[in-house]
Parts: C-alpha cells; structure tokens; sequence
C-alpha cells in the first residue's frame, strides 16, 4: 500500500514538473534565442546546460540510479555516432545528460508539432526524420553527414522506433542510418542502456524508480571495416550493440544470483 501511495506521489510530482518547465521555459527560450542573434555557439552551450539541469532533475524525481561504464570511450576532441538500443522515452533523458559537447538527437517528425518542445530540440541540432518518406529521410541523414562535420555530434537509434519487445532483443537496423558515420568518417560510439522500460512504458502512465545500466562500447571506425562489413554497416553495428547488450544483462544477471 505504502508503495502505491508512493508511486502516486512521485508521478503527480514528476508530472507537475514537466508541466511548469513547458509553461515557465518561455522565458528562458526568450533569452536563448537573443543570445543566439549575437552568439549562436554561446547559445547551444546554454541551451545544453538549462536541458541537461532539467533533465537530471526530471531523472531524479523519477527515481532513477544511473550506473555508467565506458564513457571514457567517447573522444574529447571530435564529434561521434552514437547508436544504442531504444525501449523508452526516458533514453533521451538519460543520453543527453551523459553526452561529452553538442549532440543533437534523430528524431520522429511528429515531435516538430509540439511547440515549445520542438524550439528547445532545434537549439540543441535535433533533427526530425520522416519514417515514411525516403526523400526527406534522406534530406534528414544528410543534415546529419553536414551537422558532423560542424563538429556537433548526432545520437540515433537504427531500430527506427521503441522496441517493445523482449528486454535484450533488438529490432533490425536500418542500414541508411549509419550512413551519417559512413560519408563523414566519424566515429560509432554504440551504445547499451537496460532497464529503462522499467521507468515508464512497462506500467504507464505511473512512474517508477529503476536502476539503469549505461555502456558505452569502443568506438567503430567503419572506413577500417572489411569490405563486407562495411558495405552492410548496420548489421554489423547491430551485431556490437547485441553482444554489449547480452553480455550486461547477464552482468547484471550473475550480480543479482
């Protein structure tokens, strides 16, 4: 009973705060966008900064505990791929606190409807992709290739969506995702994160408490690739991202026993 009650309180809270961030976080936006007319790198510093405080508040009163290995793989000095696995919402949250400089998130097109939400994702390079319409996915990779060699780094999950199925299982990767490593010559950071369906979309729309696992793999250069391997980039990442994710969850597996 007592667990109810507190899960109760801990959505409504969380809910709560969502719901003043989008109403108060105009003001915020306002100076965003005057510092982005004399200073559009000063202006994508602060709009990470604000997003990553909001988020790590968001996480906390969500009651996640993040573990995280391998973040010393991610490069100091030049913009990455990341590709991991996506079951939730909340891989955005727990991502764009853990990234290293600018990162800017693939995302469905449908998020470029919610006002507010989208002007937020535009200061931080998100790009919208359309599933349904090669041309304008391709428009959207492209954007990716150019957005790399600015120097700003790109988060993507291959799956295409959530994967709803089975903790541990992945959905095939799209192979033109990792286009984006491909034409710029970047490297893959994969990426493995357990547990986060836990949080949310297993019981929705209550919030619960969990311990998530992040792992970040050794980075991929694709050019260094065999040919074959190259020329089917997304199976081969999605072979990484399996192995990363079989071996944490039978970590995590042995830990518990």
């Amino acid at each position: 009973m007592l667990k109810s009650i507190f899960c109760a309180v801990r959505t409504v809270f969380f809910y709560l705060f969502i719901f003043l961030f989008i109403i108060f976080s105009l003001i915020p936006l306002g100076i965003e966008w005057i510092i982005g007319r004399f200073r559009p790198s000063l202006q994508s510093k602060s709009s990470l900064a604000f997003v990553q405080w909001f988020f790590r508040i968001c996480l906390f009163l969500a009651g996640v505990k993040l573990t995280v290995e391998g973040r010393e793989h991610i490069p100091d000095d030049q913009p990455v791929l990341y590709v991991g696995n996506h079951r939730s919402y909340f891989d955005i949250l727990i991502g764009y606190v853990l990234v290293k400089g600018q990162c800017g998130f693939v995302a469905k097109k449908e998020l470029d409807h919610f006002w507010i939400v989208n002007l937020w994702m535009r200061n931080l390079h998100c790009l919208f992709l359309d599933r349904e319409n090669m041309k304008e996915g391709l428009k959207t990779i492209l954007k990716g290739i150019e957005q790399i060699k600015s120097g700003i780094s790109v988060w993507i999950y291959p799956e295409g969506t959530r994967n709803k199925g089975e903790e541990g299982t992945l959905l095939p990767y799209k192979e033109g995702s990792l286009k984006i490593a491909e034409k710029s010559g970047c490297p893959v950071i994969p990426v493995v994160m357990t547990h986060t369906a836990d949080i949310l979309e297993n019981h929705v729309p209550w919030i619960h408490g969990a311990n998530v696992h992040v792992v970040f793999g050794e980075p991929i250069l694709l050019r260094e690739l065999p040919r074959e391997q190259r020329k089917f980039a997304g199976a081969y990442t999605q072979q990484v991202v399996q192995t990363m994710l079989t071996e944490q969850l039978a970590r995590e597996k042995n830990e518990i026993g």
